[in-house]
């Protein structure tokens, strides 16, 4: 006996998501799902998440050094003695 599974999703999630799992090897989305849930039911499933770090710019890596001097030495910072002070700082912008 079959099922269908119904997944609300946006079109740019399944897009991206059948983009990468044709790129894992799987001719389909629903192929990909179907052995994520194979493995999740037979508890063989083991999940390890990645973080993907985009590295800086060199631009944009020289203005943090900068940013991080700066505050290192005090400069550009400013120091509020109370909530009152600091939106009197905020709102003075």
């Amino acid at each position: 006996m079959r099922t269908v599974l119904q997944i609300p999703m946006t079109t740019d999630l399944k897009n991206n998501a059948l983009n990468a799992a044709k790129n894992m090897g799987f001719s389909s989305l629903q192929e990909a799902v179907r052995v994520i849930l194979n493995k999740l039911a037979s508890k063989s499933l083991k999940l390890s998440f990645e973080e993907n770090i985009i590295p800086l710019s060199s631009k944009n890596e020289k203005a943090y050094i900068n940013i991080d001097k700066d505050f290192q030495q005090n400069k550009n910072t400013h120091t509020a003695k109370d909530i009152n002070d600091l939106m009197k700082q905020l709102n003075a912008s």
